[in-house]
């Protein structure tokens, strides 16, 4: 079985922090969410070159779990 890791994404927002979007994945992975969560100023920080007025970070769980529930079904 695949492991289970932690991925952040930079996203960028309208004024307000509405609209957001991501902009991009950073390529660290993180064994928990905590770890991923301590580093969220860092890496928005970081990433301020990103073309928008606001900037934000979220943790999205990735691995094992998230292929499961990403499949879709194929038809044969």
């Amino acid at each position: 079985m695949q492991p289970v890791f932690f991925v952040m994404a930079i996203l960028g927002c309208g004024d307000g922090s509405v609209d957001c979007t991501e902009a991009r994945i950073i390529p660290a992975r993180y064994e928990t969410m905590a770890q991923c969560r301590a580093d969220l100023a860092n890496r928005i920080a970081a990433n301020t070159d990103v073309p928008y007025p606001v900037i934000g970070a979220d943790c999205r769980r990735m691995g094992a779990q998230m292929v499961k529930t990403e499949r879709k079904p194929t038809k044969g």
